[in-house]
């Protein structure tokens, strides 16, 4: 038969109070305030029983209570559509440890994609009266920004334009140009391009600029859209390209997850070489672009990177709210690996040449 605990066994239920620790401590409930406020005037020998009972208790200051007194919540909303989904699961790895370090609480927003889970979305990020948004990506809807603009929130946005913002912006338009360039260099005439029905902007825009380089050099172009930005988007748009007898010889594709859904598509349907029958570059650099099975040339955004100017945005626009937006540019840079081929070399795949 098992025995109950005693009542000094059993643990306590809920958080260790501030009171708690007062008693522990044998001061006043005003002296554990005091010890962890910074600046607060408190004796040190009185500041150091509150730490020995704290550190003993478990103790830990109630930020949320504290920020709601001083009317300001700390919570940073990240406002992201699939943040699961390759690149935006990094960047956001990135924004939540960046917020962290700076003081912050990060508040994930996963808008969805019907009515009601943006609904939903919308009434827990502005019920928590969070004291700055970060937007990811075009896919949220504009109705954010405006509720947080009519809320008086900061606003940083990533990979899309809003008036009266601040922007962290990836130069799209040169890495794309740059992969157009670079095929018809190494000698490839009839070039692809992979991209994705959802059309958020840094997708159109790289898109658009890839199309308007290889058109003023002179390739000819072939266009597929996948149904998302994802692995089996990748494959959708490979089973359009090579289902047909003028295949393109080279071929970009708008992120890494559709680049790599494309190798896999024309190495085991169409049995095709990459790169001595077809070159690829991705868009992104992801840890998985380096794995064997890929060696995915691409371009690479860093997480890092995008999440300090995201919090320099932030820190900024805090301290004066009327400061006029801005704008940090990052460049996308070209990271080469196995997947295209080498300056110089010649494609061998012809028309009918298929394994």
């Amino acid at each position: 038969m098992r025995i109950p605990p005693t009542e000094e066994e059993t643990p306590s239920r809920g958080f260790v109070s501030a009171q708690q620790v007062a008693r522990l401590a044998g001061v006043s409930r005003s002296a554990v305030s005091r010890a962890f406020t910074p600046g607060a005037s408190i004796a040190a020998e009185t500041r150091e029983k509150v730490m020995r009972a704290a550190m003993e208790l478990g103790y830990q200051v109630n930020d949320l209570a504290r920020g709601l007194l001083a009317n300001r919540s700390r919570l940073v909303g990240l406002v992201v559509t699939r943040p699961e989904l390759g690149f935006r699961a990094h960047l956001v790895s990135a924004l939540t440890q960046a917020l962290i370090r700076r003081g912050s609480v990060p508040f994930l927003i996963n808008t969805g994609s019907s009515e009601q889970e943006i609904q939903a979305a919308q009434a827990a990020l502005f019920g928590y009266r969070a004291e700055a948004t970060i937007v990811l990506s075009g896919s949220p809807p504009s109705s954010f920004v405006e509720l947080a603009r009519q809320n008086g929130q900061p606003l940083v946005m990533i990979g899309r334009s809003e008036p009266d913002c601040d922007h962290v912006r990836i130069d799209n338009a040169a890495a794309a140009r740059k992969a157009a360039a670079l095929f018809v260099a190494r000698g490839s005439q009839r070039l692809g391009l992979v991209a994705s029905a959802s059309g958020t902007p840094s997708i159109v825009e790289r898109q658009q600029a890839f199309i308007d380089e290889a058109g003023r050099l002179g390739a000819e172009i072939f266009q597929s859209h996948g149904s998302d930005s994802d692995y089996a988007g990748g494959q959708e748009a490979a089973a359009q390209l090579f289902d047909r007898e003028d295949r393109p010889q080279a071929v970009f594709c708008v992120n890494d997850l559709m680049a790599m859904g494309l190798i896999d598509t024309v190495r085991y349907r169409f049995r095709l070489k990459v790169p001595d029958d077809i070159s690829v570059i991705g868009f992104d650099d992801i840890p998985e672009a380096a794995w064997e099975a890929y060696q995915l040339s691409t371009f690479r955004q860093d997480p890092d990177a995008i999440a300090a100017h995201a919090i320099e945005h932030l820190d900024r626009r805090l301290a004066d709210p009327y400061t006029p937006p801005s704008t940090a540019h990052l460049e996308a840079r070209f990271i080469e690996r196995r997947s295209t081929m080498p300056g110089g070399a010649q494609h061998k795949w012809q028309y009918g040449n298929i394994p």
